[in-house]
């Protein structure tokens, strides 16, 4: 991918995205013994960078493809994202959950205007239902991460961080399907000076950990996390990206996690969703390599289950 992709890809989603702010805690940078710049997608429209990949996805598609609509499957914030995108650019979107998903977010999608489609809460599951409405409507498949449209639109997050602060030393992101991080070390490649691009990962899905150091896509055996939108894994065009772009990936435990997500929430006063407080704790666990650098942060959303907090 050029830079002319991200540059040409952040002009056709700006008419329907926020640009976010970045905020910063003198007393957060204390206790890290750096300068953290947050770049704040929870601010992003329905709560998540996500917003970002399903609006450059749906822009790209043609007037025919738009006619018949798009489908994904997913049990959160993409299916939120690609509801929300396809409702301001008046396409039909078709969002299979899974029967587990929490009812908050799926009174979510329904209100973006997405129709839902339940099936058994496995990924064979989810894809075998894609599979069959994408055949029955002709509605396009769009992957919540393993898509290279999707990508190049999470990246832009990066893109404005690194405009409005251009010498930042390190990008720390968390990993799931890898769009994110793909994005985010494409827009330092290009956008950055010398900014390395770290992902961070839980101790209990650390798929894409032990991927970069197999050379090839790993899964996992368990999901038992916190951090909710990260049990997904990487996929063929987001693996070759991270291999190629991302320096290493730092691994926290679930207590350290839930500490740095109540830290952001009494300290600078906002609401994120554990998998956001991810790369902030790998920052706290490994003081040491980040000590006196200009870091920034993608805190990627704040759709949290208010009934269900860690703390």
């Amino acid at each position: 991918m050029r830079k002319e992709d991200l540059i040409e890809c952040h002009g056709r989603i700006v008419p329907f995205i926020h640009e976010t702010p970045i905020l910063t805690s003198r007393l957060l940078n204390e206790i890290a013994g750096a300068d953290i710049f947050f770049k704040c997608e929870n601010f992003q429209r329905m709560g998540a960078y996500k917003m970002r990949g399903a609006t450059n996805a749906i822009s790209q598609l043609t007037d025919a493809q738009r006619e018949k609509g798009v489908v994904t499957h997913s049990s959160g914030n993409f299916a939120q994202a690609l509801s929300l995108a396809a409702k301001s650019l008046g396409v039909k979107a078709y969002i299979v959950m899974p029967s587990s998903a929490p009812q908050v977010k799926k009174d979510a999608v329904k209100g973006y205007g997405g129709t839902i489609i339940e099936c058994e809460p496995t990924l064979a599951a989810r894809n075998a239902m894609a599979e069959e409405i994408r055949s029955k409507t002709g509605a396009t498949f769009i992957h919540p991460s393993n898509d290279l449209n999707v990508i190049a639109g999470q990246g832009t997050a990066c893109m404005e961080l690194l405009n409005e602060q251009p010498d930042l030393d390190v990008v720390v992101v968390p990993v799931g399907g890898g769009g994110l991080i793909a994005g985010t070390a494409l827009a330092a490649h290009y956008f950055g000076k010398g900014c390395s691009v770290i992902g961070a990962e839980p101790f209990e899905v650390d798929d894409a950990y032990r991927s970069l150091i197999s050379g090839k896509i790993e899964s996992n055996e368990t999901t038992n996390t916190i951090a909710d939108g990260l049990k997904t894994e990487l996929g063929d065009k987001s693996f070759p990206l991270m291999q190629e772009y991302v320096d290493r990936i730092i691994r926290v435990t679930e207590e350290e996690i839930v500490a740095a997500m109540k830290l952001i929430w009494e300290r600078m006063k906002i609401v994120i969703e554990p998998s956001s407080a991810v790369a902030f704790a790998a920052v706290l666990r490994e003081k040491e390599s980040f000590k006196g650098k200009k870091i920034g942060i993608i805190i990627s959303g704040g759709n949290v289950d208010l009934k269900n907090l860690p703390f």
